[in-house]
């Protein structure tokens, strides 16, 4: 193990971690185009007038080179738009109540564990997922909720092992790295689930991404811990490197539990807000496009299950690579003291909204061009990962003895968007998969996007807050030496 540096085992596992979780997240999204019955739910449709605004014939027609006596991928469940929302928002139910405690679990107990148990409980119940659909989609609700509230501890987690394993010269590369996991996950779960659920069946999805999910359980233990300083395989020249420049100490653990959060600080602090206004606002869009992505290509511009799950993890690949792109490009103007800290995340942010909402405006506008409306898909969630080196990574800026709460705070509130929004689009698209609501869809989308932009351009901040040392006897130069590099 000697010839391969800890912090490089840590990045890679811990991006593989974050992978997982959200490969099994976005799987379901994929996987319930062949679970459900497409043509009992059309016959159940046939008739219905209680919607004034439907415009049937404002559907896109079946592309010339898809065979028109093709049989349709019908699953066995016949869960009408409204059910389907409810099932794949049940992950979010759940995601929403254990991010504050897992920060605080992160901080105060151990932040390697909190991310195993994270991955642990979602594979277990991944593999559970079929057996739950075949009695009732009550019991899908049920799993998907204790897999949210699994995954809710990850971020916090991470947050606080960065900041024990990613020095102020590496802290770039290595946060780029570990959050593009988010992405990688997405890229790799959705395509491989579209050719599980056509090739050999929607029930594999879950049983073989539960399963290969469990190896990286086993290796995390023994590979990963959660500082330097109880690394029991760490080379004494990479140690000495981490706790001199993250100024580390044995007492570390001791004096973080004795750290009392300083609440009515950070509710009345305006930075704080601006991040979390701009964390729910992007959030909104991000689910939007990875939860009914899938949707959207099947229903409205009929691309069938196998190409679908292709082009739906598409955005991602891109995304992927753009995230590296754009923190290298942020990295170099910061060394050459181009741009301020608060000036990368504003410009960030903004990639991250403005362009996206542009994007999404014209997916609105592109109807049934499928060649338009994929391009714009991709380039939105492209820029959307500027949100990795924007306000994301803005909670390290203001406060850094705080990070895993703060994220913890920000990312609760982010979560609502992640139930909310595929109920909003099942209650919108009930018996009226037409182009017009999902014009609609994306409109509003939009609109949350420039919410964003102008909230945190007027008031993020790139500087430590005066509560980020509540009753501390440290002086101003040892509070500034706690605050983490976070050139990005």
């Amino acid at each position: 193990m000697s010839c391969v540096k800890a912090r490089v085992l840590f990045t890679v596992l811990a991006s593989v971690g974050l992978a997982i979780l959200y490969g099994l997240k976005v799987n379901l999204s994929v996987a319930i185009v062949a679970m459900v019955n497409h043509t009992a739910l059309a016959d159940a449709h046939q008739g219905e007038n209680d919607d004034a605004l439907a415009d049937v014939g404002f559907t896109c027609a079946t592309p010339d080179n898809q065979n028109s006596t093709h049989v349709a991928q019908d699953g066995p469940f016949v869960w009408n738009e409204l059910t389907q929302g409810y099932v794949l928002a049940g992950y979010f139910w759940g995601y929403i109540f254990t991010q504050y405690p897992g920060g605080r679990a992160a901080e105060t107990l151990s932040a390697k564990w909190v991310l195993w148990t994270s991955v642990f409980v979602n594979a277990v119940f991944t593999l559970l997922t079929p057996l739950a659909a075949k009695y009732h989609y009550g019991l899908v609700i049920t799993v998907r909720v204790i897999e949210g509230l699994g995954a809710g501890v990850s971020l916090p987690a991470l947050h606080v092992l960065l900041s024990k394993w990613a020095p102020p010269k590496e802290k770039n590369r290595i946060s780029s790295f570990v959050y593009a996991g988010m992405t990688l996950g997405t890229v790799i779960s959705l395509p491989f689930s579209g050719v599980l659920a056509s090739t050999v069946s929607w029930e594999s999805v879950f049983y073989i991404q539960g399963a290969l999910s469990l190896v990286w359980c086993l290796s995390w233990p023994f590979l990963v811990f959660d500082s330097p300083l109880n690394h029991p395989f760490i080379s004494h020249e990479e140690k000495g490197m981490l706790v001199r420049e993250l100024k580390l100490d044995k007492n570390e653990n001791e004096e973080s539990q004795s750290l009392s959060f300083p609440w009515r600080s950070v509710l009345t602090s305006v930075p704080f807000w601006a991040i979390l206004v701009a964390h729910v606002c992007n959030n909104w869009g991000w689910y939007m496009l990875l939860v009914e992505l899938p949707t959207y290509m099947k229903q409205v511009l009929r691309f069938e299950i196998n190409e679908n799950a292709f082009l739906s993890a598409l955005p991602y690949l891109v995304s992927w690579i753009f995230s590296f792109i754009l923190s290298t490009v942020m990295d170099k103007l910061k060394q050459k003291e181009l741009l301020s800290v608060v000036q990368i995340r504003k410009i960030s942010t903004g990639i991250a909204s403005v362009l996206p909402a542009i994007c999404l405006l014209g997916v609105a506008f592109a109807g049934c061009s499928r060649i338009a409306a994929v391009t714009l898909m991709v380039l939105a969630v492209m820029f959307i990962s500027g949100m990795y080196i924007g306000f994301l990574t803005n909670h390290v800026d203001i406060a850094p003895n705080f990070s895993g709460t703060l994220i913890a705070l920000t990312n609760t509130c982010a979560t609502i968007p992640g139930f909310i929004v595929p109920a909003f689009v099942g209650a919108l698209t009930h018996g009226n998969q037409s182009v017009w609501r999902w014009q609609l869809i994306f409109a509003i989308t939009a609109g949350i996007y420039v919410m964003e932009f102008i909230f945190y351009t007027i008031f993020a901040s790139g500087d430590v807050q005066t509560w980020n040392q509540p009753k501390s006897g440290k002086s101003a130069p040892e509070a500034a030496r706690l605050t983490i590099d976070t050139k990005i």
